[in-house]
């Protein structure tokens, strides 16, 4: 049942996903930057990318916008819509509100064809793996500051409009990955959440870069949306990914928690996006 009522109706199987996150204007967009589009793209894109690191698929979103008298809503709700083609999850219901910056909040339903993948499987003697080089969007953020909002090219375009991988969580999941989480706040932070979950360490051996990136930019830049997991057997990863891009093995996981290792040296004391609530 589509919008019209009071409450959208949909089916929900055994296994059900739900997720939400908002974007605001000037903290998670620089409207200077990138567009009313590309603003409500990423409002669904990064909810996606949170069902995608539970090894599911999105299902339906249901969208608040609350933001200034005059803000271009048909430009907002044009990325709204073309994300949530790109990614097969109908807008199901909505809400708007007057208010003096804008904010859009998404929330998302998911469906699991099995038991969810979380961030507290890992297991020491794991590989580490992710499904992309990193770094590209921090990159883009700073060609946009460098070169304005005409700033064109992939580093621009991955900071505008992520482009999370739900094939890539399926696969991971047939793989029989322990743990994934996606990569929004920078490498080492995210790996970092997840080692904590499952009380193992961290020795990373690559850190796989974008072109046009730096090595900061993919250990703590975020909003990638690249996955990352864990799983016990190499071979079964490469076998599952048959079909797509080829991931990445970055490391190990060890039996001391208290470790977490780049190349030989301690993770980076700035670990990437800090969530503040003040």
């Amino acid at each position: 049942m589509g919008i019209g009522d009071d409450a959208a109706v949909v089916r929900i199987g055994p296994w059900c996903l739900l997720a939400a996150d908002t974007v605001v204007a000037g903290v998670h967009a620089d409207l200077t930057l990138s567009g009313l589009d590309d603003l409500g793209w990423k409002a669904v894109a990064v909810n996606v990318s949170d069902i995608a690191a539970m090894g599911g698929t999105p299902a339906h979103l249901l969208v608040t916008v609350a933001g200034p008298p005059g803000t271009d809503l048909d430009l907002l709700y044009r990325g709204i819509g073309d994300a949530a083609q790109r990614w097969g999850c109908p807008v199901v219901g909505r809400d708007l509100v007057n208010a003096p910056v804008l904010v859009v909040t998404v929330a998302i339903t998911g469906s699991l064809p099995g038991p969810p993948i979380l961030r507290s499987g890992a297991r020491a003697g794991d590989g580490i793996w992710v499904t992309g080089p990193l770094g590209l969007a921090a990159a883009g953020l700073r060609a946009l500051k460098e070169r304005g909002k005409g700033a064109t090219g992939a580093a621009a375009d991955a900071h505008r409009r992520p482009r999370p991988s739900v094939p890539a969580g399926l696969a991971a999941r047939a793989a029989g990955a322990s743990a994934m989480i996606d990569i929004s706040d920078g490498l080492a932070a995210d790996l970092g959440h997840l080692a904590d979950a499952s009380g193992v360490g961290l020795d990373l051996d690559a850190v796989p870069t974008a072109a046009g990136a730096n090595q900061d930019d993919a250990l703590t830049g975020g909003e990638d949306y690249v996955l990352a997991f864990t799983a016990a057997d190499d071979g079964a990863v490469l076998t599952a990914f048959a079909a797509l891009s080829r991931p990445i093995r970055i490391g190990t996981c060890l039996p001391d928690s208290g470790a977490r290792l780049v190349l030989g040296r301690p993770f980076p004391s700035r670990r990437g996006w800090v969530h503040e609530w003040r």
